[in-house]
């Protein structure tokens, strides 16, 4: 039988959840809720945590929704139910905090026996296979859709305005089918590149509920007005520092078991957190910059992953800021890194601009060579040729990518016209 603990300052609420458990329920002393879980098995005397934990949000659920983040941390084979008038304000808050239903303080007696019978049935499942809160031991969904990670020798030479560009220009093919990560640890700037203000970042998706939910996890993600989820990169160098590499390959796993495109902006160099993200990569994308240090630095990280048996699966080759005027051919770039290169950008002055604006050359609809370089890049990943569609207007002026043309005039139609409302 489920052991069921109620926490409630209301004798009221008491009396129903007896009576709905035939006086099975262990009720803690009425009164304000415990501040933590430690605190609230104190005070039942209690070895064992309970399967299912009723809590009272009463007039302020805040209290209650930190008491169930607690509970999923340290007992996480707890089931937890919270009781509350206002269900669908919290709802969104509640599944982040891993409760796993809300129960309106005046539901009929029957709803309150079904819904503690499938909180006892779930507590009851993870203890036949218990939920862990440790990535490292938690098994990982499998993965469906291709992971992408854009690494770099070396800092400065454009990887995250070549990850943010990929992103966009996918999440263009498809709405909400492409998530972009910031993995860079220390001075992440994915969300300043796309002008957004992340609610949450990368350390809220590698704890709690949203570890082990896929359903949680997106909640945690920030959509770009482009369709694309982002997760943003640590607030500050130190909230990184508790990152695990078997965190890293977790999450990777479990966004490629909802999303088809899974790009990964990586931090410069071949930290161990790199080498996760690579690990669990279905493509790489190598950036460097045209000038000598960065081309050698290519050399020797290429030659570093063929020694680990990293370079098995797709890669492009992606040379940055060629420049006829800069002493050195990409023949010469090409001879040196001793891999061909796959996709010369030019430099740019629409570059500069779009990092200014935080709106990347590809949801602008930039027409330069760098827009049509960048459009090469994101085909070599997409089944149908990308950068035909016009852009249109999108909040504050700006123009969105990813929409189709408008139906041409009969004067001017060509072979190449598509019909309204045909995909770009």
């Amino acid at each position: 039988m489920s052991l069921i603990v109620l926490a409630t300052a209301s004798a009221e609420l008491e009396l129903r959840i007896q009576r709905a458990t035939d006086g099975a329920c262990v009720t803690l002393p009425l009164g304000p809720l415990p501040h933590s879980s430690t605190a609230l098995l104190a005070e039942l005397d209690m070895d064992v945590p309970p399967s299912v934990m009723v809590l009272d949000s009463g007039a302020d659920p805040q209290p209650a929704l930190e008491l169930a983040v607690d509970f999923h941390q340290q007992c996480p084979g707890t089931s937890v139910i919270l009781v509350s008038e206002h269900g669908l304000e919290i709802g969104l808050e509640a599944m982040r905090a891993g409760v796993q239903d809300i129960l309106h303080p005046e539901s009929d007696m029957p709803d309150i026996r079904q819904m503690l019978q499938r909180a006892g049935d779930a507590a009851q499942a993870r203890a036949v296979q218990p939920e862990r809160v440790d990535a490292a031991i938690t098994p990982s969904p499998v993965a469906a859709g291709r992971v992408i990670s854009v690494v770099s020798p070396k800092g400065g030479v454009g990887k995250t305005t070549v990850a943010t560009n990929l992103a966009v220009g996918l999440a263009l093919t498809g709405r909400h089918s492409t998530v972009l990560v910031d993995l860079d640890l220390q001075f992440g700037d994915v969300a300043t590149a796309l002008d957004l203000d992340p609610e949450h970042s990368l350390p809220d998706t590698l704890y709690g509920p949203a570890s082990r939910d896929t359903m949680v996890l997106k909640t945690f993600l920030t959509l770009h007005e482009t369709g694309l989820y982002v997760i943003c990169g640590p607030k500050s160098p130190a909230a990184g520092d508790s990152i695990t590499t078997d965190q890293v390959s977790h999450l990777l796993r479990m966004l490629a078991s909802e999303f088809q495109y899974v790009v990964v902006d990586t931090g410069p160099g071949l930290s161990e957190h790199v080498l996760a993200a690579m690990d669990d990569s279905s493509d790489l994308v190598l950036v460097t910059s045209m000038d000598v240090p960065g081309v050698r630095g290519l050399r020797k990280e290429l030659d570093a992953l063929t020694e680990l048996g990293m370079l098995s699966g797709s890669r492009c080759v992606v040379l940055n800021f060629t420049d006829s005027r800069a002493g050195l051919s990409v023949a010469d770039a090409q001879a040196t890194i001793g891999s061909p290169i796959d996709i010369s950008l030019p430099r740019s002055k629409a570059i500069l601009r779009s990092i200014n604006q935080g709106v990347p050359v590809l949801q602008s609809g930039g027409r330069d060579p760098m827009a049509k370089a960048l459009r090469q890049l994101v085909a070599r990943f997409t089944p149908e040729p990308v950068g035909t569609s016009k852009p249109v207007r999108a909040k504050g002026g700006k123009k969105v990518e990813g929409q189709p043309d408008p139906e041409p005039q009969p004067r001017r139609a060509s072979r190449f016209a598509r019909p309204r409302g045909s995909a770009a």
